[in-house]
């Protein structure tokens, strides 16, 4: 299902968010960036779901049943949920809302830490190429 080159992608996404958490003082740097990637992770799934042989390896194989892929989709659910809240935040900075700024700064480094955990639980999710 998962592939070494799509945790690589995600890898590069999270570089990228990390990027932009550092670089944030350039605002339209930042909201590019975030946008994009946001953007990206909401539509990665479709990308999976149209690349993948998900029938042979959930059903056959028997892994929809595993731990690691329901506690990888949790995750995941959560990272969206985090977005909609961190976006949430953004318009009320764009907007001078006080206590905006601090709000969104500390939804960030849950967004950083989630979407670590995402990346870290997707490569445990990487199917091993068989020899045959």
């Amino acid at each position: 299902m998962f592939t070494a080159e799509t945790v690589l992608f995600v890898a590069f996404t999270y570089a990228l968010m990390l990027v932009a958490f550092f670089f944030s003082r350039y605002r339209t740097f930042h909201i590019a960036v975030m946008s994009s990637v946001i953007v990206v992770d909401f539509l990665f799934p479709i990308y999976l779901y149209l690349t993948k042989d998900w029938w042979r390896r959930l059903v056959e194989q028997g892994e929809l049943l595993s731990f690691m892929l329901w506690m990888h989709l949790l995750l995941v659910i959560t990272l969206y949920v985090l977005y909609v809240v961190q976006i949430s935040a953004a318009r009320g900075i764009l907007n001078d809302r006080d206590g905006a700024r601090g709000e969104h700064k500390t939804q960030a480094k849950g967004i950083l830490i989630i979407k670590g955990l995402v990346l870290l639980s997707g490569a445990f999710l990487v199917e091993q190429e068989s020899a045959v």
